[in-house]
């Protein structure tokens, strides 16, 4: 279950409700999909085939098309990370940087572990929104961000997109953010 970090202050808050009204207050969007649904052999792999991919997809095809005919979504696909991911530093390096897209940046996590760092109102500042197996967030087009892995350094997540050739990344220079 996402749990958030408020950077300011080191406030915590737990719990699918609270988590769900906090996002909200800031314009994200916080769903939880059920992750049991997913095959064993799939719940910690995080180097997948072509077919595996196509299962992950299959497994969670209902809730990826509720999702994308709510929000506009046209195109998914799967994206997997880990220590055996080839130049997996070189992908970090792009990811964390605070940056904005022209649409939503939507993760769906169905293995591992990962973080938001999400720019919240002038009240709240920075805060990270911690996800695993099963949240599904929408960070809104023109919010500054950045994701990255956590310490285990394993996701598999859908990600799914407006346009057809994906997003792209328009870096967001904040000197008010510290990593």
């Amino acid at each position: 279950m996402a749990e958030i970090r408020i950077r300011n202050t080191e406030e915590r808050i737990k719990g699918e409700e609270n988590v769900r009204a906090f996002l909200e207050s800031q314009e994200v969007l916080y769903e939880h999909w059920d992750p049991s649904k997913l095959s064993e052999s799939l719940q910690n792999k995080f180097v997948l085939s072509d077919e595996e991919k196509a299962e992950i997809l299959a497994t969670f095809d209902t809730e990826i098309r509720d999702l994308a005919e709510r929000r506009g979504y046209k195109t998914w696909d799967i994206v997997a990370l880990s220590d055996a991911t080839p130049n997996l530093e070189e992908l970090l390096k792009k990811f964390e940087n605070v940056h904005t897209h022209t649409e939503d940046e939507v993760r769906a996590i169905t293995a591992g572990r990962g973080i938001f760092i999400i720019k919240g109102t002038d009240d709240v500042g920075y805060f990270d929104v911690e996800l695993e197996a099963g949240d599904v967030i929408s960070v809104p087009e023109h919010k500054p961000h950045f994701f990255t892995l956590m310490d285990n350094r394993q996701i598999v997540a859908v990600r799914l997109f407006i346009e057809t050739e994906g997003w792209i990344a328009h870096p967001f220079a904040d000197p008010a953010f510290a990593q």
